[in-house]
């Protein structure tokens, strides 16, 4: 499974109104896993940006003045997020910016919603949050992400922020499976990077040093289980689990 992570910064609020994207990040992940996989890239926009977005993101008219523009880097954004889900909060406004990019640039090329699906992790934490703040900063409180580094908004800080924001509300990072297929040592490329698919590991192999965890480690995973539970309103899956196996056992 391949999930990119996105986000855009722009020159104001409104498409229609001419503004356009100035920044765009985007972050891979592959079953779950954050790679080292990524897509930035500042834009010159060939109009002034507004005072109000400067105060957001602290991009200047001038910082982007030897920029490429989208049109330099359409393509290599398309073949990028090429058949991957795409991961955005609030995806309507992002969405929104790339499509009119795409536009502007050649109507042929479609929408990006034809080479991709999309997740918006907005209305995903308002389906699990109701009535509750449910932006990027108050999703990282509530799920315990460091964001310390936000002071203004930024197009790939934000796309990893939010993957992490992802991973936590979704339940982690995904254990790792090996091939179904008894000969599938050589699953081909996970994707255009070149990475390849897992490999069977050989019957003869040592066998690896079980390391339990310290009375710590466990206390700081019990800590992030209650955090976790009282964030889904008591629907830990982790906790259901805990619960069905001791109930094996009475």
């Amino acid at each position: 499974m391949r999930q990119i992570v996105l986000d855009t910064e722009t020159t104001g609020l409104e498409p229609s109104q001419g503004h356009r994207i100035i920044e765009i990040g985007c972050v891979e992940l592959i079953n779950r896993r954050p790679t080292n996989n990524y897509f930035h890239h500042y834009l010159q926009p060939d109009r002034e940006i507004d005072e109000g977005a400067i105060e957001v993101h602290g991009i200047t008219n001038e910082f982007l003045q030897d920029k490429p523009r989208f049109g330099d880097v359409a393509q290599e954004f398309l073949d990028f997020v090429r058949g991957a889900e795409l991961v955005i909060h609030n995806a309507a406004f992002d969405v929104g910016f790339i499509n009119h990019e795409l536009k502007w640039l050649d109507p042929s090329l479609g929408k990006v919603e034809d080479i991709c699906s999309v997740l918006d992790t907005l209305l995903l934490a308002r389906g699990m949050h109701p009535g509750q703040r449910n932006s990027l900063d108050a999703l990282c409180k509530r799920y315990g992400i460091d964001n310390s580094q936000r002071d203004l908004h930024g197009a790939l800080l934000d796309a990893r922020i939010l993957a992490d924001v992802y991973l936590a509300m979704t339940g982690g990072q995904t254990a790792l499976l090996l091939d179904a297929e008894e000969g599938d040592t050589e699953s081909g490329a996970a994707h255009s990077g070149g990475r390849r698919g897992i490999r069977r590991l050989p019957a003869d192999r040592p066998r690896l040093a079980v390391v339990r965890a310290s009375d710590s480690e466990r206390a700081k995973h019990e800590r992030w289980l209650e955090r976790l539970d009282k964030a889904a309103g008591g629907d830990c899956l982790w906790r259901q689990m805990e619960a069905g196996e001791a109930s094996k056992d009475e």
